[in-house]
């Protein structure tokens, strides 16, 4: 870029600046201590030179813009510290189903494809008779309460634009089936119950439901969610920390493609797999 074209720029982008601010020149002119000739030179149409370092970074403190952005450096108009606080957040994750934030961003992600690495199995596939032994005794939430936002969650990936996949461990999906782990003492009855619905729902919504089963062994993932090209959150327990920036969400993107490229399971041998495991289940 030459050094019209940056003035030139630099003038457009100060103009917008004094604009969203709110604030005329003179104000500008006070509250910066540069003289008021000097701003009106700078949004001259014919001015061909850049300020000094010291009028740029004034003018920026003054109107809430990045010094990088006003002389073209830089395409967002956020300095550092507003850029880093929305492109990475902390936000509380109750471990019980239900919330909203979640819920949020699959809404605001409609129509993009959502990728999932669960903690465990998936929530929104889960049958009423498995959520009352998970949710029941626990975790603040009536049994109730679990199902009513599971169902909720079902029927919003059944209605929305997005194509959802999912990918696990494949130690996980087999964890369940043995009631070994976390699933330890959940009934045999209440495991081929959640076989069969699994196979139901991925025959039911396939492609736009896809899941996979990864070897743990080879690969690992937290769990993740990545909405589009909008966001990605690492799970981390009691909290989300979500990330904006299209380098790390693309980071995530490429990490999860990769589990899908490596699965042990694929999408369309999923049913096969769970046919097989239910057999085991049924003697």
């Amino acid at each position: 870029m030459d050094k019209r074209h940056r003035a030139d720029l630099f003038r457009t982008r100060l103009v917008i600046a004094i604009t969203r601010a709110g604030i005329t020149q003179s104000a500008l002119a006070r509250r910066t201590g540069v003289d008021r000739s000097t701003i009106s030179q700078l949004l001259r149409d014919d001015a061909a030179r850049l300020p000094n370092a010291h009028v740029v970074g004034a003018c920026a403190s003054v109107l809430g813009v990045s010094a990088d952005w006003l002389l073209g450096l830089a395409e967002h108009p956020e300095n550092a510290a507003e850029l880093l606080a929305s492109a990475l957040t902390l936000t509380n994750a109750p471990r019980a189903l239900g919330d909203q934030q979640i819920f949020d961003w699959h809404r605001e992600a409609d129509g993009y494809k959502i990728r999932h690495v669960p903690a465990a199995l998936p929530d929104m596939l889960k049958t009423n008779e498995f959520l009352n032994w998970e949710y029941g005794p626990h975790l603040g939430r009536t049994a109730a309460q679990a199902i009513t936002s599971s169902a909720n969650r079902l029927t919003w990936m059944r209605q929305s634009a997005s194509d959802y996949e999912i990918a696990m461990p494949l130690y996980e999906l087999h964890s369940f089936v043995a009631g070994t782990g976390y699933y330890e003492g959940l009934p045999i009855d209440l495991r081929r119950e959640q076989i069969i619905h699994w196979l139901d729902l991925t025959t039911a919504l396939y492609p736009r439901l896809r899941l996979y089963l990864f070897d743990a062994r080879k690969l690992f993932s937290a769990p993740i969610t990545v909405f589009g090209p909008l966001l990605s959150v690492i799970y981390v327990g009691s909290n989300y920390l979500a990330f904006r920036d299209t380098q790390r969400v693309r980071a995530f993107s490429d990490h999860f493609d990769h589990l899908v490229r490596e699965a042990h399971i694929t999408a369309r041998a999923f049913p096969d797999h769970l046919s097989t495991l239910l057999k085991t289940l049924q003697g």
